[in-house]
């Protein structure tokens, strides 16, 4: 197969339709074949609930700068020597990143190693990708200061794409867990009426609503740890509304705070904000319901009044080129 052929636009179109057919069954296949990672992740917030206890232990004991090291697996060595020695972690990363890591579900230091090691490397990747397809199977005819400048111009997409990969992934996960908010509030009011503490609510909650958000059930799990051993519970209540980013659960943690602070009952706080929540949810609903008109008008413009246009014009269109043609 020569370079022409590889060129050329049926090539491109056969490669893109196999692209989709392959991604069409995928997408059928997966879901069917995946399992239920809902214990796998139980058990990993488990192990990582012993060793945050493990930790705060030694931490009281020796009082050593050591006992900050990080919960999760550390990066690889080669990694972390490359960002170290470029000092990337001052130079593209915050702690605006470690949040929005946070917030994505990446915990610990190495996360952010991959992802400031990604902002690096696919820029380079796609250039190299780029400049191959551009001088190996383009034509000759394009001069070759188009072909770097487009390669140079999908190079500095290739920068974006880590940070776009991360806003999505926070949004889904800030959507499942909105969605399984309010169920989540209404069994933690019921657990606190019960005469249950709010550490047993917390864990009970994380028990049965892990079978709709394996998200929430794991920052849920993460804040009764965080309650167990920290010195303010305060503290687990804000990360718990910074973990997550969603306003409904930050004013849930925010009412729990002033309800410590004042010895209100948590019961009454609770059962307010779970009324908030509901009625946030159906509000929602409806301004979903109410933006469909809109959003429908241009696919009814685009693809149904033309087709319309054909059906009902066509066989007046077909009688009057008949009638012309028979004269």
């Amino acid at each position: 197969m020569d370079f022409e052929t590889l060129a050329s636009g049926q090539f491109v179109a056969a490669f893109l339709a196999m692209v989709a057919v392959t991604g069409t069954i995928y997408s059928l296949v997966m879901p069917l074949l995946s399992r239920d990672a809902l214990k796998t992740r139980m058990k990993s917030v488990a192990l990582e609930r012993d060793k945050i206890r493990a930790k705060e232990r030694a931490r009281l004991q020796t009082s050593q700068s050591d006992a900050r090291a990080s919960l999760r697996n550390q990066p690889k060595a080669q990694m972390k020597s490359f960002v170290d020695r470029l000092n990337l972690k001052e130079i593209l990363s915050d702690e605006t990143t470690v949040e929005r890591l946070r917030m994505a579900g990446y915990r610990g230091t190495a996360p952010l190693y991959y992802f400031l090691t990604a902002r690096i490397a696919l820029p380079g990747i796609i250039l190299l990708v780029s400049l191959f397809y551009a001088f190996a199977i383009l034509p000759s005819s394009l001069p070759a200061l188009t072909k770097i400048s487009i390669c140079i111009a999908l190079s500095g997409l290739g920068a974006f794409m880590p940070n776009i990969y991360l806003k999505n992934k926070i949004d889904n996960r800030k959507l499942v867990i909105q969605r399984a908010w309010p169920d989540a509030l209404d069994l933690m009011l019921i657990c606190v009426e019960s005469g249950m503490s709010i550490e047993g609510a917390f864990q009970r909650v994380a028990e049965e609503v892990g079978v709709q958000s394996v998200e929430l059930a794991e920052e849920i799990s993460l804040t009764t740890a965080e309650l167990s051993y920290l010195s303010e519970r305060r503290t687990a209540y804000e990360n718990l509304a910074k973990r997550t980013g969603v306003d409904g659960v930050k004013n849930v943690m925010m009412a729990l705070i002033q309800a410590e602070r004042y010895g209100t009952p948590v019961g009454s706080a609770l059962r307010t904000m779970a009324d908030d929540t509901r009625s946030q949810r159906m509000q929602m609903a409806e301004e979903k319901a109410a933006s469909l008109p809109p959003k429908l008008t241009v696919p009814m413009i685009l693809f149904f009044l033309p087709v319309l246009f054909f059906v009902i014009m066509g066989p007046a269109v077909m009688q009057v080129i008949d009638a012309f043609g028979s004269q």
